[in-house]
């Protein structure tokens, strides 16, 4: 399939890249995968393609994985509820130090959830994995009162 997205990350930067691709990113807990003793950590979502957002856009399934990885820790997320759709708004890099490669990968989820994964480095990718298909609407981001 033509036009499917794969991308890898290895600083803080092309992080920030991979966050904008997979902002309002929907999957199941169940679908959020620690492998310890792979030192890895995937995820299955439905990306929007923000990249393509004409008119009410589309999404794609794809894997988000990342490696190097010897903790995972999560906060405000329902544990016992495999089913329960997540929505990703943002990954960022916390540094354990400035010359130091090692730090915290967050993974900020709607509703004020987050997943924190202890990394050796920056080791990430993102691959689509199906065709496009209509999305049910455009995420939006306008204050709410």
């Amino acid at each position: 399939m033509s036009g499917l997205l794969k991308l890898a990350a290895a600083d803080a930067e092309d992080l920030e890249m991979l966050s904008a691709r997979l902002q309002d990113a929907v999957g199941k807990l169940k679908d959020f995968v620690w492998l310890p003793k792979q030192r890895r950590f995937a995820a299955m979502v439905n990306r929007f393609r923000w990249e393509e957002a004409k008119g009410p856009g589309t999404r794609v399934r794809a894997v988000l994985r990342f490696d190097g990885v010897s903790k995972v820790q999560s906060a405000n997320i329902k544990q016992g509820a495999p089913d329960a759709v997540v929505s990703l708004l943002a990954i960022k890099f916390i540094s354990a130090g400035e010359s130091d490669p090692a730090g915290t990968i967050e993974l900020a989820l709607a509703g004020g959830g987050t997943i924190r994964l202890t990394v050796e480095c920056i080791d990430a990718e993102l691959a689509d994995q199906t065709g496009p298909w209509a999305a049910r609407g455009k995420p939006d981001h306008e204050d709410r009162k």
